[in-house]
């Protein structure tokens, strides 16, 4: 995104201040609570809403605009994204994730013009960042909804709801034709389908929780879970694959362990990367918002 459309203004105590187009929010961030706010009262005062959490993660939205808004657009490069306040406060939209968005599309991009087919799974998916990162790639080399058996992207979510949300994005985003296969499907259950469907990917992505539940009340913990997809997914992956993302936000994850576990798990001759994903504020500072892993095959 470009400055113009988000915008870290400040953080510290538990909090961050955050600018998504012409909004300014005040919401609760957990990384934050180490640090000291840098800007004045009167600063954070700016806020058009602010979230305050009441019982585990769910809370309420103060508004400061009348009416309160019910949602707006922000285009984020290749696509844009419907932004909703809801009810844990969230948005619809991980800034940290804009460079991953913008390495997908390249990445997408460049395997697309040595291959003859290519098919793309995003695992918690959520409202489609990732998902039309690939997609838009997809459709900027002329392939749309009837080239699907060879090229596409399977956006599962187990949450029907954000499903429709990410398939409302893609229409924001002019991308309603492009090859999207949207699964509302705990990511256990869809990976062994798949399996027994001898259905195979180029190109996984996936973002996991800390902790959730599935479509029928699944339990999903990462530390006891992402061990068992990920074997999983080994077996899903094409003969001459192109790349895995793995991003996570859990305390005590961090990139170096994450790319030992696809390295343990995913064989072929790659190179591999990673780091902290983070946001940098408008006078400097950085606020650690998760890590990621890579790993690119050389073929």
């Amino acid at each position: 995104m470009s400055g113009s459309d988000y915008q870290l203004l400040d953080f510290g105590k538990g909090r961050k201040l955050e600018r998504f187009g012409n909004m300014i929010l005040d919401r609760p961030s957990p990384p934050a609570e180490p640090f000291s706010v840098q800007q004045p009262a009167a600063f954070w005062s700016r806020a058009n809403g602010t979230f305050r959490r009441s019982a585990g993660l769910k809370g309420s939205w103060r508004w400061r605009l009348s009416p309160a808004p019910q949602s707006w657009e922000l285009k984020t490069g290749h696509f844009s994204l419907l932004l909703k306040p809801t009810e844990v406060g969230h948005l619809g939209i991980f800034p940290e994730q804009h460079a991953n968005w913008d390495w997908i599309h390249a990445q997408t991009a460049a395997f697309l013009k040595k291959r003859t087919a290519f098919r793309v799974l995003n695992l918690f998916a959520y409202t489609g960042g990732s998902t039309l990162a690939a997609a838009s790639a997809l459709y900027e080399a002329g392939k749309r909804a009837e080239d699907a058996e060879l090229f596409f992207v399977s956006h599962v979510d187990s949450a029907k709801n954000i499903v429709q949300w990410g398939r409302g994005n893609a229409e924001l985003s002019g991308l309603q034709e492009a090859p999207i296969r949207w699964i509302a499907e705990d990511a256990l259950k869809f990976v062994e389908r798949e399996l027994k469907r001898g259905r195979k990917y180029d190109a996984v992505i996936l973002d996991p929780p800390s902790y959730g539940h599935g479509t029928r009340g699944e339990v999903w913990k990462l530390d006891q879970h992402l061990p068992i997809l990920l074997k999983a997914y080994a077996a899903l992956i094409a003969e001459s694959p192109a790349f895995v993302l793995l991003t996570a936000h859990s305390p005590g994850l961090d990139a170096r362990g994450l790319g030992r576990m696809l390295r343990e798990y995913f064989p072929g001759n790659f190179r591999s990367e990673g780091g902290a994903m983070s946001l940098r504020s408008e006078t400097g500072r950085i606020l650690p918002s998760g890590e990621t892993a890579r790993i690119v095959w050389e073929n």
